[in-house]
């Protein structure tokens, strides 16, 4: 009866795989973008004119994961970086104009499904859901894996 039930289990972690996997190309081949640049895309909307640090606290990516990034999207023309005029050390990042039409036509990230229907449960619900998932994240030896809030499957830095 358990080896039933791991299987079931291992099937549905498959099937979230392979919904994340699709949805990122999906998304890849209609923007030219990885899901994390959308992401920094969409959180360089959200903050305005934002620092590296500010930038990759808001996203949950590492500084140097969110600077890899801003260099691809200024290669792109969709951020421009500037140096603060009062501190010379600090870099701010903004959406260029053509950032600004881009982040407007993102489609929808599966995460941000995945949200709205996750909040829709009842809060019982959801706390249950949370230890299932992090206690299977333990028992897979992923539990003390760094791993941002969004859902896409490969290298985070893309």
């Amino acid at each position: 009866m358990a080896s039933v039930q791991s299987s079931q289990v291992v099937k549905a972690i498959r099937k979230i795989v392979r919904a994340i996997d699709l949805r990122s190309r999906e998304v890849s081949r209609s923007t030219g973008l990885t899901i994390p640049q959308i992401v920094v895309l969409q959180g360089v909307r959200d903050m305005g004119e934002v620092t590296t640090k500010a930038l990759s606290e808001h996203v949950d990516l590492s500084s140097s994961t969110v600077v890899t990034i801003l260099d691809k999207l200024e290669a792109k023309d969709l951020v421009e970086r500037y140096r603060s005029a009062s501190d010379r050390r600090i870099v701010h990042a903004r959406l260029t104009q053509k950032g600004e039409e881009v982040v407007a036509d993102v489609p929808g990230l599966l995460h941000e499904e995945f949200e709205r229907k996750f909040a829709d449960l009842q809060a019982g619900e959801r706390a249950d859901m949370i230890a299932a998932i992090e206690q299977i994240a333990e028992m897979m030896n992923a539990d003390k894996l760094d791993a941002a809030p969004l859902l896409m499957t490969g290298k985070v830095q893309d």
